[in-house]
């Protein structure tokens, strides 16, 4: 019974058609938004915003990042609709993989220096920010996604099965859990330090507006919100499908399979939910896209508010 079940989950084959088949339609309702919305955003940070004369280049990352993302999901629906979990070509099944982790792991590196950055600047005010820095240098951004290839070339080089066999003996286990810590827990942890020191900062605060300190906090917040509805629940997916495999739970592994790549594919939609982030990191980008794709009578109303609100801001 081992090998059989071991066998119907570590091949390319879906445990369960259906499942997938609704899981393929879910990533083409997520590619059909998210391909025009990232889109969009890159058009307006290089030709309207021109992002690297307004210190958002650890913004435009994340924006490349998505973007990259949404152009590989085509390829995971075709997949998914040929009741395929990966391709049943190895090189293509290691490059998706390559891919998907790679952009993955850009959007959570940029997420977190862009809360690192917001955390010295209202934390340790008057202090010299060296994200501010890092910002205005190109060849750091440079530099982040050199340092990811380490932590990604190994999906690549790694030998199993269909891109599948994670977790089946115990090195490998200890290995992926030291490797799902490092790359998402420990983020996490940092997002969530980070933004509770900044709202506890922000609420002793005494002078400015509510409405100021409410569009801050809910700036810093939804960082956190984005990673730990993206990310956390397809990390914790795999670390209990690590566990069934670990302990040869033959029948729940079946399950544990689809519940990881099902929340893998509800992962991908934090290239729909970063745009928030960037509307409430950065005000001049939110007036260009507004200024860029917004009918004429909804962009006087907007606009007007966006103003009223720097109004307030430069008041205080």
């Amino acid at each position: 019974m081992s090998s059989s079940v071991n066998s119907s989950v570590d091949n390319c084959k879906t445990p369960n058609n259906i499942t997938y088949q609704a899981l393929s339609w879910l990533m083409a309702g997520e590619f059909i938004l998210g391909l025009p919305l990232n889109l969009s955003v890159l058009y307006v940070f290089i030709f309207r915003f021109k992002f690297w004369k307004n210190n958002s280049i650890f913004l435009f990352n994340i924006v490349v990042a998505d973007f990259l993302l949404v152009v590989c999901l085509p390829v995971e629906i075709y997949h998914y609709q040929h009741s395929l979990r990966h391709s049943d070509n190895r090189v293509v099944c290691k490059t998706m993989l390559f891919m998907l982790f790679l952009n993955r792991g850009a959007s959570i590196a940029f997420l977190i220096t862009l809360s690192l950055d917001r955390y010295f600047s209202v934390v340790h005010l008057g202090r010299k920010n060296c994200f501010k820095t890092f910002e205005k240098s190109p060849q750091i951004s440079l530099f982040i996604w050199l340092l990811l290839l380490p932590l990604t070339i190994p999906t690549m080089v790694e030998t199993f099965e269909c891109c599948n066999s994670h977790g089946r003996k115990v090195e490998t286990f200890y290995h992926d859990v030291t490797d799902t810590f490092r790359e998402i827990i420990f983020p996490f942890f940092i997002l969530v330090y980070c933004t509770c020191r900044i709202v506890k900062r922000l609420k002793r605060k005494t002078v400015g507006e509510k409405a100021k300190l409410r569009r801050a906090m809910f700036a810093v917040m939804s960082v956190v919100i984005v990673f730990s509805s993206c990310f956390l629940p397809s990390t914790i997916a795999r670390a209990a499908l690590l566990v069934v495999r670990l302990n040869n739970w033959e029948e729940t592994e079946l399950v544990a399979v689809q519940v990881y790549d099902g929340l893998m594919v509800l992962s991908y939609t934090d290239c729909l939910l970063d745009p928030i982030v960037y509307c409430f990191c950065n005000s001049g980008f939110k007036d260009a896209y507004i200024s860029t794709f917004c009918p004429s009578f909804l962009q006087k109303k907007l606009l007007k508010s966006n103003t009223l609100t720097h109004k307030s801001t430069e008041k205080s």
